[in-house]
Order: C-alpha cells, then structure tokens, then sequence
C-alpha cells in the first residue's frame, strides 16, 4: 500500500513540476480582427561615406590581398544614414536609417550587391517613433531596384511591402550616394 502512495505522489508531483514549467505561453486566444492598411512614403536617403561626420562606417574588412577599397567583398559596414525630403543636404530631416550592410560580390564577374538590414525610423511629424525594415539584396549598380520590407513597428505594426529605389547621385570616388526610396507598406 505505501509503494502504491508512493507512485502516486510522485506523480502527481511530476504533473505539478510539469504543468509548472508549461507557463511561458498563454493559451491561444482568437486574433482580433483588424482592419490593414497601405502607405506609400517617398524621401531621400543620404549616404555619405566620406567628410568628418561619414553617415558610414566600415566595421569589419575581409583579409584578402584584393581588399583596398570601401566596395570590397565582405566589407561590413554600420550605417546612421539620414532620411530627407529631398536631394539637398539642408532639405528637411525626418528620421535616420540605422543597421548594417556587407559588400556580397566577389569580383568582375558577379553583379555588384549589399546584402542590407536596416531600420528606417521616423522623428518626426506623422510617423514620429515608427519605423519599417529592410531586409535584402541590393543591387547597387543598377539605377533602379526593389528591396523587400519585412517588418515595422509602431504605426508600422507587422509591416510587409516593397522600396522602389532610384539612385540620384553616386560618387565613385568617395561611395557617397543619395537615394530616393517610394516605399509601400502594408501594415496594421
């Protein structure tokens, strides 16, 4: 009889400990319906790699012999780019694209491209303290390209859509470049 109480208080101790350690989730509720949205933004983006105060930092650098330039594979870079309303350097600053980029291309042969994760926030007027992300491939050679947006948060909740990029001026020199994005979001 004490072997039978025995097995049973440990299990019932097991489904304790067990039902205990569950508790990191909460039971599945039914999604609120909401109502998705579109917006359509248009702004400039201002990357400068060159100056005393480069938007652009290169952070880590592969160890080839080939490697002597900003446009080398593998090259890491930080970015804090600025987002304007338009070309000028003195147009309007609405917010800051912020995250990292590596040069993917190796050589001659192969289309020259950044693989991009970026956080494009706002600080200013309507979208103040929201922000979309970019994460892709890009093209940077080609005048015209499309990156994929995987993300947002704030007014930009659960965002997904596409960035239309046309390039407005690209010194070879330098790597300086102002691009302008026409995004689509949509988002909750």
């Amino acid at each position: 009889m004490e072997g039978k109480i025995f097995i049973a208080g440990v299990m019932i101790l097991c489904v304790v400990v067990g039902h205990a350690q569950e508790g990191y989730y909460s039971e599945a509720i039914p999604a609120v319906h909401m109502e998705e949205k579109m917006t359509k933004l248009h702004f400039f983006l201002h990357d400068i790699l060159s100056g005393q105060n480069p938007a652009v930092v290169q952070i880590a650098k592969a160890n080839l012999p080939q490697n002597n330039s900003f446009a080398s594979f593998g090259t890491l870079s930080a970015t804090n780019d600025a987002m304007r309303v338009g070309v000028e350097p003195t147009s309007k600053l609405i917010g800051r694209a912020k995250g990292l980029y590596v040069l993917a291309s190796q050589g001659q042969d192969d289309e020259m491209a950044l693989v991009m994760y970026m956080d494009f926030g706002f600080t200013t007027g309507k979208f103040n303290g929201s922000s979309f992300v970019v994460c892709s491939r890009n093209p940077v050679m080609e005048t015209q390209r499309e990156l994929a947006v995987v993300g947002g948060r704030e007014q930009f909740r659960m965002a997904r859509g596409f960035a239309n990029l046309h390039t407005r001026f690209l010194n070879f020199t330098t790597g300086d470049a102002i691009i302008e994005y026409n995004v689509t979001l949509f988002h909750y």
